[in-house]
């Protein structure tokens, strides 16, 4: 039971030994520690300032973030209503040109249906007065078959010849 209930002299030795520990760590070792430790605290608290003003920037940012992209929003939607006014242009005007091209070409078309028509006209009354020489002629051989009858017929139309 020695060691439960130490003696006054097992104390003095262990008060004794403690008090030139003590006198020890505060000579040599206490500075260090408490400099260490007051670095380390200067740098956590220069650490939790440093993720403060990093809070902040990231905030500043992200506002910044935010404005560049509602700005940027504001162009593309500028952007597209432009793009789809000069769509819907390019489209009216390319109706109007297609419009202008078509009446050119029914024009044209028109131009050269009459000129056919009247090219076949000309062709179909060619057609029809040497069909009625033709006729004519056939006719008149076979009236005037025998020669008598044609010397009495230039006769007849010279005198009418004379008359007019």
């Amino acid at each position: 039971m020695g060691l439960v209930t130490p003696e006054l002299g097992t104390f003095i030795w262990m008060l004794l030994a403690f008090a030139i520990v003590l006198f020890i760590l505060k000579k040599f070792a206490w500075k260090p520690i408490l400099s260490a430790l007051k670095e380390r605290e200067d740098s956590i608290e220069g650490a939790l300032r440093s993720a403060e003003r990093a809070k902040d920037e990231m905030a500043a940012l992200q506002a910044d973030n935010e404005r560049i992209l509602q700005e940027a929003r504001k162009e593309r939607e500028a952007m597209l209503k432009e793009a789809k006014e000069m769509g819907g242009k390019l489209v009216s005007e390319a109706k109007q040109k297609a419009t202008l091209e078509a009446d050119k070409v029914i024009e044209s078309a028109r131009l050269n249906i009459e000129g056919e028509k009247a090219a076949a006209l000309n062709e179909i009354k060619a057609q029809v007065a040497l069909l009625s020489v033709e006729i004519a002629e056939k006719i008149l051989r076979q009236q005037f078959a025998d020669d008598q009858q044609q010397k009495d017929y230039f006769k007849k139309l010279m005198d009418e010849v004379k008359l007019n």
